[in-house]
């Protein structure tokens, strides 16, 4: 399987953007889909996850950002509203089965600046 992430770019800080990450095959084949971020000299850390009907987010992303999943087009977002200079890393997504583990897509660069 493989997932494509795109939708990363240049943003004031207040701006919004908007994540994609599509599969290779049906998302209903995942037990989770979620997003992750990591800065420059930082670890990779949770940004927000998708599990059926339950998702959870990062508090520090708590109120801005959302995470949704289009099952026919085989994609889930990242909705990012109220942008901070401190969301500026590269993001990733990433699907889990149990059984056989994580995927991941290659990163996004989301730089939020004025």
């Amino acid at each position: 399987v493989q997932l494509q992430a795109s939708g990363g770019g240049l943003v004031q800080p207040g701006g919004s953007l908007r994540l994609s990450c599509a599969a290779s095959r049906s998302i209903f084949t995942f037990n989770s889909m979620g997003w992750y971020r990591q800065a420059p000299g930082e670890q990779r850390e949770l940004v927000a996850r998708l599990a059926g009907v339950n998702t959870n987010y990062a508090d520090s992303v708590k109120g801005r950002f959302t995470i949704s999943r289009d099952n026919a087009k085989n994609t889930v977002y990242l909705q990012m509203n109220s942008l901070k200079p401190e969301d500026t890393a590269v993001y990733y997504c990433n699907a889990y089965t149990a059984g056989r583990g994580a995927v991941w897509g290659q990163g996004t660069l989301v730089t939020v600046s004025s």
